[in-house]
């Protein structure tokens, strides 16, 4: 079971890594502080001893049944661009754990960042 977190971890880190379009996100700048909440509350689960494969496995899931729903009916994750960019921010909780509030300002800063069509300042898993 470890094996298969830690597999996924890699790969979420490595499509984290491969280059990428650059495209406007499309969540509104209201989601991506909803965004940026969501993976605050993500480091503060990990703080309280939720393990990465729980976590991980539960957003997966919530990922899989807000796609039956259309686009226009969902929050944040409206196409594969936004889940990846949700995917990559928990996965980092977990691989390179900071505070709440430091995974909080990244994701925004990277959030409107790409709100804006340009890339981050940084990757998220990096910074």
């Amino acid at each position: 079971m470890r094996i298969r977190v830690l597999c996924a971890i890699g790969v979420f880190g490595a499509m984290a890594a491969m280059p990428a379009a650059v495209e406007a996100l499309t969540v509104t700048e209201s989601e991506c502080g909803e965004g940026a909440d969501f993976i605050r509350n993500a480091a503060r689960s990990r703080d309280n001893g939720i393990p990465a494969q729980a976590f991980l496995e539960r957003l997966e899931g919530d990922l899989h049944a807000i796609r039956a729903y259309p686009p226009a009916m969902r929050w944040f994750a409206r196409d594969a661009q936004d889940e990846a960019l949700l995917r990559t921010a928990a996965t980092t909780v977990f691989t390179a754990p900071r505070s709440a509030d430091e995974h909080h300002r990244a994701f925004l800063s990277d959030c409107r960042a790409l709100l804006a069509g340009v890339p981050p300042p940084g990757a998220i898993a990096t910074r």
